[in-house]
């Protein structure tokens, strides 16, 4: 009788889940949603907007190969400010924004799949430069560049670090590579990106100051089965060795 019984839940229980998978449409797509962050994501034609076919970028290659993978329609919008377009992620349901750090005070905010890639904070130095450094107070003896109003510059000067700022980062690489500033504080793979777009190669990580990876975030109605099946797809790229092929594309 318990065997029976036993059996019977199962039953129940694989024909619930296959409703459930039927309740997604055939039409089913997921909006998604990012911004200028090379080179993980950003426009071919260097504008605040642009469609799928015209976004380029380590995390655009990888998400765009994941959704035609697990079979997912998509549509996808690069566009400006980033604050409206995580809003828009944050209460639209089979909405996703990338690529966001996952932060201990947005965990429960969204549904997660990555990571991506890393973000880390560092400092770097010209590859012949003598400095060395065990913490980022040490930084403060030295002249150290840094992007405007960005939060790497903030993170600095909370810590009492007062960088030489610009409005471009990339243009931290060529006065790094004059010799006008020591270090530049930037983010790592960003900074090695912008780097090579400056024409300047010779350069070393001297301190790395913070780590974070990348992630999409999805808004928290997107269906688990969505989730779970991106997330899957996604470990078997990194298996194949898709995702470190993306990275170095845009690095070498």
């Amino acid at each position: 009788m318990r065997k029976s019984l036993w059996l019977s839940c199962c039953i129940a229980c694989l024909a619930l889940v296959g409703v459930a998978r039927a309740e997604l449409p055939a039409d089913y797509q997921v909006v998604l949603l990012t911004e200028n962050y090379p080179p993980y994501n950003f426009s071919e034609n260097g504008k605040n907007f642009a469609r799928d076919k015209n976004t380029r970028g380590i995390a655009a290659d990888v998400v765009r190969e994941m959704f035609k993978r697990a079979g997912i329609q998509y549509n996808l919008t690069l566009r400006f400010p980033w604050d409206r377009i995580y809003k828009l992620a944050l209460e639209k349901p089979d909405h996703g924004v990338f690529v966001t750090a996952r932060l201990p005070e947005r965990e429960a905010l969204f549904k997660w799949v990555g990571p991506i890639g890393p973000d880390d904070w560092v400092l770097l130095a010209k590859a012949d430069s003598s400095i060395s450094l065990a913490t980022l107070e040490e930084a403060t003896a030295y002249r150290v560049g840094a992007y405007k109003g960005d939060a790497i510059e903030a993170f600095l000067q909370q810590k009492g670090l007062t960088a030489d700022s610009v409005l471009n980062d990339i243009e931290n690489a060529s006065r790094l590579d004059k010799g006008q500033i020591d270090l530049w504080a930037t983010g790592d793979p960003a900074g090695r990106y912008l780097a090579k777009q400056a024409g300047v190669n010779d350069l070393k990580t001297v301190l790395r100051f913070n780590q974070a990876e990348l992630f999409l975030a999805l808004n928290k109605e997107t269906p688990d089965e969505v989730v779970q099946k991106l997330q899957t797809t996604l470990e078997q790229m990194r298996q194949e060795g898709f995702v470190d092929k993306a990275i170095n594309s845009y690095l070498q």
